[in-house]
C-alpha cells in the first residue's frame, strides 16, 4: 500500500515511447513539418510527457487556458494555476490543419517529441499577464517574454520521441516522478517534504529544512535546474552548494536531492500552487511555501503566496503547504531564529541581500558563516572566480 500523495488527477501521465514505437514514430517524423522550440518549451515538453505536469498530456487548447486563467481550474475542474501554452508564428499555425501531426525539435534540429494539433486561438498577451502575473510592467520578467512571444497558441497531445538536454547537469540529477516515487517507497517515506529553489542554500534554508524534517519522513530538495533569469546561478554551482551541504549537515538517508526540470515564469502566488501541485506528482505529501515563493523585485506582497492556498478547499490539492518566516541568524540568540521566535531588532539579525552576496563573492570575500556556511560558501567563490576569468579572458 503507498502512503504517497496520488498523482493530480488520480493517474501518472506517461508519454515517453521506446522501442519499436519510438523508431516507427521517428521514421513518420520526417514527413512532419518541423518547429524548432526553445528551451523553456523543451522543458514543458518534457515535463508534459513524464508526469511531471500530470493531468496534462500536452499543450493546453482554448477550454483548459480560459479557465485557468479565470479560475485557476481546467476546464474539468481540477487545480491547475499557470498556462501551459505553445506560442507558435501566424505564419506557421496557419499552414497547420487540426488533427495534423508536427514535429517538434532542438535547435540543432533534433526530434525531441511528436505534437498532434487539435486547437489554433488568440491569446490576450496584455490580459494573461494582468492575470498570471498581476502586472503587466515589462520590467517583470516573465510579462517581458510574455510580450515578445507570437499571440497564437497551439494546443495538443505531445509524445516524447527523445528526452531532452534541459541542463549541463541534467543527465545526472533529474529524476522522473515514478523515480522518485520509487525512491521514497524504496526508503519507507510516507511523509515527504517538498523543497523549491532557484537560489544558493543558505542558513535559512536550512534551518527550514530541518524545521520541516521534524514532522515528516524525508526531504525533496528539489533545486530548479530549468531556464532562470541570465543573472541567476547557474544550475550546477547551485546543484553543488546543496549536494556540499546536504553530505556535511543532514542525515543523508533522509534526504533526496535531485534537479526540477520546469523553467521559472517567476509568477509568484500562481507559481507557488504550481510548484505544489508539480511536487504531488513526484510523491510529496507536503511542501514549503515561504515568503515571497516565486517572486521577483517587489513584483508581490511578502504572504501572496501563502495567502493563495486559502482560496482552494482543504484537501482539494491533495498535497499540504507548509508555511515559513523568513529565518535568520541573531547574534543574540545565538541561533537561527524567525521574527515568530525572535524578540530581538534588527540590528542583531545577519540578513543579506542576493545582490550583497553576489557583490562579496566578485571582491572575493566569503559571505559570513552567520549566513552561509563556509563549505558553500566556498563553492560559491570558486565558481564565481572562474566566472570573471572566463569574462576577462573574453573581454
Amino acid at each position: 500500500m503507498s502512503y504517497l500523495a496520488e498523482p493530480h488527477g488520480g493517474r501518472m501521465v506517461d508519454r515517453q515511447l521506446t522501442g519499436e514505437a519510438r523508431e516507427d514514430w521517428l521514421a513518420r517524423a520526417r514527413e512532419w513539418p518541423v518547429l524548432a522550440v526553445d528551451r523553456r518549451t523543451l522543458s514543458d515538453v518534457f515535463c508534459l510527457a513524464t508526469g511531471v505536469y500530470s493531468p496534462l498530456t500536452g499543450f493546453m487548447t482554448r477550454h483548459d487556458y480560459w479557465r485557468v486563467l479565470d479560475e485557476m481550474r481546467l476546464a474539468s475542474g481540477l487545480v491547475w494555476s499557470l498556462p501551459i501554452v505553445l506560442p507558435v508564428s501566424p505564419e506557421i499555425a496557419a499552414s497547420w490543419r487540426e488533427g495534423q501531426w508536427v514535429a517538434l525539435s532542438d535547435q540543432w534540429g533534433e526530434p525531441i517529441a511528436a505534437l498532434r494539433v487539435e486547437d489554433r486561438f488568440l491569446r490576450d498577451p496584455v490580459d494573461e499577464a494582468r492575470r498570471v502575473f498581476g502586472t503587466v510592467d515589462p520590467r517583470h520578467p516573465g510579462v517581458a517574454r510574455l510580450l515578445q512571444e507570437p499571440r497564437v497558441l497551439v494546443g495538443g497531445e505531445v509524445w516524447l520521441l527523445n528526452r531532452p538536454v534541459l541542463c549541463e547537469v541534467e543527465a545526472q540529477c533529474v529524476l522522473d516522478p515514478k523515480l522518485t516515487r520509487a525512491a521514497f517507497a524504496e526508503r519507507g517515506w510516507r511523509r515527504v517534504v517538498g523543497f523549491q529553489t532557484r537560489n544558493p542554500i543558505h542558513r535559512a534554508h536550512e534551518y527550514i529544512l530541518k524545521c520541516a524534517l521534524e514532522v515528516v519522513d524525508g526531504l525533496l530538495l528539489h533545486p530548479l535546474v530549468g531556464e532562470t533569469k541570465a543573472d541567476d546561478v547557474p544550475a550546477d554551482v547551485r546543484l553543488q552548494s546543496y549536494r556540499v551541504l546536504v553530505d556535511t549537515y543532514f542525515p543523508v538517508e533522509r534526504v533526496l536531492l535531485a534537479g526540477f526540470p520546469a523553467a521559472m515564469r517567476y509568477a509568484g502566488p500562481r507559481e507557488a500552487v504550481f510548484h505544489a501541485l508539480c511536487r504531488k506528482n513526484y510523491g510529496c505529501t507536503h511542501f514549503i511555501v515561504g515568503r515571497d515563493h516565486a517572486g521577483v523585485g517587489n513584483f508581490y506582497g511578502t504572504y501572496d503566496a501563502q495567502r493563495i492556498f486559502e482560496r482552494f478547499a482543504p484537501g482539494e490539492l491533495g498535497i499540504t503547504p507548509l508555511f515559513f518566516e523568513h529565518a535568520f541568524y541573531c547574534r543574540r540568540c545565538e541561533g537561527m531564529a524567525t521574527a515568530h521566535t525572535c524578540p530581538h531588532g534588527p540590528e542583531a539579525r545577519v540578513t543579506l541581500s542576493g545582490t550583497a552576496v553576489r557583490d562579496m563573492l566578485r571582491r572575493g570575500e566569503a559571505p559570513p558563516p552567520e549566513f552561509t556556511r563556509r563549505e558553500v560558501a566556498t563553492v560559491l567563490m570558486q565558481a564565481m572566480g572562474g566566472a570573471l576569468e572566463t569574462q576577462a579572458r573574453r573581454g
